[in-house]
């Protein structure tokens, strides 16, 4: 920000001023705003956004949590554990990113009942993709069931958490994915294999995948050997 756009630039009193304004695109362009301010400061004015009548503000004001979360991590989660219950499936998966960004595993009980009850892939898939980021092993079990799952995408997700768990309970779970037709299969088995790699049976596989026909799999599994 050049010294012409900083004296240009809304103030927090005025931001909070549009946050509360009956127009939705003037708190959109609001929560944008807040970027650019003290952090402390956007925490607090953004949290009453989360809750905001319009979906649209609710998700951007979701998502942002995801870095401003870190003032207060106690705050966050309570305020991202209440969107996992929006009625909207965009601002729940905006809250499982946003948790799994900022680590809240203690979310771990909130967004296992959210994956069993919830129709939407979009969710599940959100889920499993914030698990992995979590890192920790008590999701393994439900890792281990969305491997099964009838959507790919929700599937190849769970390869990738799954590595990144780093749990070698996972090993044996992965290493049949590494004869998948499926390029994109085979690249995400790569990539979750290269946790694994001080592994013999890890290493042997990565080997193989080396010699992939498709080239951003060898090229994967060749930066893990």
């Amino acid at each position: 920000m050049n010294a012409n756009d900083a004296a240009n630039a809304p103030t927090p009193e005025q931001i909070s001023q549009a946050l509360k304004s009956e127009n939705f695109g003037d708190r959109i362009k609001a929560l944008n705003q807040l970027r650019d301010i003290d952090p402390a400061v956007a925490f607090k004015l953004i949290q009453p956004l989360c809750d905001d009548r319009n979906t649209r503000v609710r998700y951007a004001a979701v998502s942002q949590i995801s870095t401003l979360g870190e003032q207060d991590k106690s705050t966050a989660l309570s305020v991202l554990t209440a969107s996992l219950g929006d009625p909207e499936p965009d601002v729940q998966a905006a809250a499982a990113d946003s948790l799994g960004a900022l680590k809240l595993t203690a979310a771990l009980d909130d967004l296992h009942e959210l994956y069993q009850q919830t129709p939407e892939w979009l969710v599940k898939m959100s889920i499993i993709a914030c698990l992995g980021e979590m890192g920790d092993r008590r999701a393994f079990d439900l890792l281990q069931s969305a491997l099964t799952s009838d959507n790919a995408l929700i599937s190849v997700s769970a390869i990738g958490a799954l590595g990144e768990l780093k749990d070698e309970r996972a090993l044996p779970l992965l290493l049949p994915y590494a004869d998948s037709d499926d390029w994109q299969v085979r690249h995400r088995v790569a990539q979750a294999l290269g946790h694994f790699s001080d592994q013999s049976e890890a290493a042997q596989a990565l080997q193989k995948l080396a010699k992939d026909e498709s080239a951003i799999v060898a090229e994967t599994a060749q930066s893990h050997k």
